[in-house]
């Protein structure tokens, strides 16, 4: 399909959704879009309740959190009746529970799986990561290696997405800590995503054991999280890696109508509350401000919000035509939206409809995409082509 064709990017569905013109700026703004062809699902397994991220081991297996605070196995195409042991303790309440995990880099020599999670009470609870040693059927020596430093109240923006990166340091998404009237420090706790002395609203760059990985872009400024990487993000729930450019890739939750594909470079300030295109529940604007000096403006924003959530980067040739796309779920429409990319620019959008909310989304060692859906009866699904180019 011809990117001129793919793309149809249209401001129609902002006067639609928000019965006002959409905010001027300098991202290309997404709306409806034509179904892509040449595809077809495979239900892998189902059985699953409120699944929320998948990793594969190099033996071929899978593991899968739930959020209620399970974390199961799949293999050989069947899921373990009996979840993994020895998984702490969640605060499953609101978006929060058992969110993602993934295994270290050379999880083959030790073992050594990570995971988030959230951990508190309704009234104070933040977003926490922790390690343990799979043998066996159980998690062993687990430890929470990192914590929120703050707590906060709710069950809204915990984040949370994990990402390995080539030279060994870990990606950490923690989302603002939840919509207005949810405070932190006598005004609304989103603003803290401009507040650089807290983990609220941040990616973060760690070791392997949770600590802010050395020549970090915060490290030397005063009052700063040194943990810090970039700032300025509302709710973060997508990573993906292009392996051959390096690129960071990251889908993030606004308010009505400001869902936001970036790319994340360190020291990047991506604006949230201050620039957005998003319009408040209650109706208004977040801001009147869509882009400003010294704030990176997003890749692309979906008009009507599509609530983005896994993000992956098709770095395989099982799909004509689709080598190098991201593939980013969305939980509202029950889709996944694929974005052709020519180098840092959002050229090109069409969707697969899935039919259920959208909460993961791999590339598994096979080269097909793999879906979870967030349901109470969730499935994993395989994308396979149907015949014909895409």
């Amino acid at each position: 399909m011809r990117p001129s064709l793919v793309l149809a990017l249209t401001l129609l569905g902002w006067s639609q959704i928000a019965g006002c013109a959409p905010p001027s700026g300098p991202a290309p703004i997404s709306g409806e879009v034509p179904e892509a062809r040449g595809w077809r699902l495979e239900t892998v397994v189902g059985g699953l309740e409120h699944p929320w991220s998948i990793a594969w081991l190099p033996d071929g297996s899978a593991l899968i959190t739930e959020r209620p605070g399970r974390l199961r196995v799949l293999r050989d195409g069947r899921l373990d009746p009996e979840p993994i042991a020895g998984v702490p303790q969640v605060l499953a309440y609101g978006q929060g529970g058992l969110l993602d995990l993934a295994p270290h880099p050379d999880f083959a020599a030790n073992g050594l799986v990570y995971f988030t999670f959230s951990e508190g009470t309704r009234d104070a609870n933040r977003t926490a990561l922790a390690r343990g040693r799979l043998q066996g059927h159980r998690l062993e020596d687990v430890q929470v290696i990192f914590r929120n430093a703050d707590t906060k109240a709710g069950g809204q923006h915990f984040g949370s997405r994990l990402l390995w990166l080539p030279d060994g340091s870990l990606l950490m998404s923690v989302g603002d800590g939840g919509n207005p009237p949810v405070a932190f420090a006598g005004a609304n706790i989103r603003n803290q995503a401009q507040n650089p002395g807290t983990h609220f609203g941040k990616v973060l760059r760690l070791t392997q054991d949770g600590k802010p990985f050395p020549g970090n872009s915060m490290a030397d400024r005063p009052g700063a999280r040194p943990e810090v990487w970039t700032l300025g993000h509302r709710n973060i729930q997508g990573l993906a890696l292009d392996p051959k450019t390096g690129r960071v890739w990251a889908t993030e939750h606004g308010a009505r109508g400001g869902d936001e594909l970036n790319l994340i470079t360190s020291g990047g300030n991506y604006g949230w509350p201050l620039v957005t295109y998003s319009l408040e529940y209650s109706g208004p604007r977040v801001s009147e401000e869509t882009s400003r000096a010294g704030f990176i403006d997003p890749k692309l924003v979906w008009v009507p919000s599509k609530a983005p959530s896994g993000l992956a980067y098709n770095s395989g040739d099982r799909y004509p035509g689709w080598g190098g796309n991201l593939f980013s779920g969305a939980l509202k429409f029950g889709q996944v939206r694929r974005i052709a990319l020519d180098g840092e620019r959002a050229v090109g959008e069409d969707k697969l409809s899935i039919g259920a909310r959208v909460r993961d989304l791999r590339q598994g060692p096979d080269g097909y995409l793999y879906v979870l859906t967030d349901e109470p009866d969730g499935r994993l699904l395989r994308i396979v082509p149907d015949g014909g180019r895409p």
